[in-house]
């Protein structure tokens, strides 16, 4: 089947403000929108910049705008989806040119929530690993599947227009450790969250939970933190 795809192209060099570009493609149903963006950039245009690495969902390089919806680019098939095809890159974060962001914002957000597992160091290192039964593992699992791809994040809002919020991503990655009960940070974490730039901006718009290409409850997670800190009900 011939498939229109639309790119918002941007190369700072060059232009003075993001354009569209289209191009046709002889694609399968069954095909990713990546696997067009690889053959515009691979048999039509090879200035085309895209970020990619494993192209099976797992590393979360590929989040762009998918038809005005965040998405993974190797997850979403050409038949699922209205031509044209219009893909852009994730909202909120700088464009270094064309489909590649500055993910840097992102990652400043991320680390601000320390989202390592800390230990009372007074204590001796154990033996054997942390024991941790399975109901206590139950309790944080949904956020312990979060890939970094930045797609709820740039689908929030706030994001959009304040960098300084930490972002859903960062909130997410928080929980896993602050319901961990191998942790010893979750009061650190809580109080880093409860300034201005924390879990509080969040105005539950349940962008993020709609976003997530793994199906994580972002909104929930953010609301659980929240609770946390206003009841410290670890």
């Amino acid at each position: 089947m011939e498939v229109r795809i639309r790119v918002l192209r941007y190369n700072p060099e060059t232009d003075s403000a993001p354009h569209f570009e289209d191009y046709q493609v002889d694609a399968d149903p069954m095909d990713r929108i990546l696997d067009l963006l690889h053959y515009v950039k691979w048999y039509q245009d090879g200035s085309l910049a895209v970020r990619r690495s494993c192209a099976h969902g797992i590393c979360g390089s590929d989040a762009v705008v998918i038809n005005g919806v965040n998405a993974l680019a190797c997850k979403v098939l050409v038949r699922d989806v209205e031509q044209p095809i219009v893909v852009e890159p994730i909202r909120g974060l700088p464009v270094h040119r064309d489909l590649i962001v500055d993910m840097e914002p992102f990652f400043a957000g991320y680390r601000a929530v320390k989202p390592w597992l800390i230990v009372d160091e007074t204590e001796h290192e154990p033996a054997r690993e942390r024991y941790q039964s399975p109901e206590d593992r139950e309790r944080f699992d949904d956020t312990t599947k979060c890939i970094l791809c930045a797609a709820c994040t740039t689908a929030c809002p706030i994001f959009w227009s304040d960098n300084e919020y930490v972002g859903p991503a960062a909130i997410v990655n928080a929980h896993r450790f602050i319901f961990d009960s191998r942790d010893r940070g979750g009061a650190e974490r809580l109080e880093i969250l409860s300034t201005k730039n924390g879990a509080f901006k969040c105005r539950t718009a349940f962008n993020c939970s709609e976003a997530c290409p793994r199906g994580i409850k972002v909104t929930q997670a953010i609301q659980e933190v929240k609770r946390a800190a206003l009841f410290e009900s670890l």
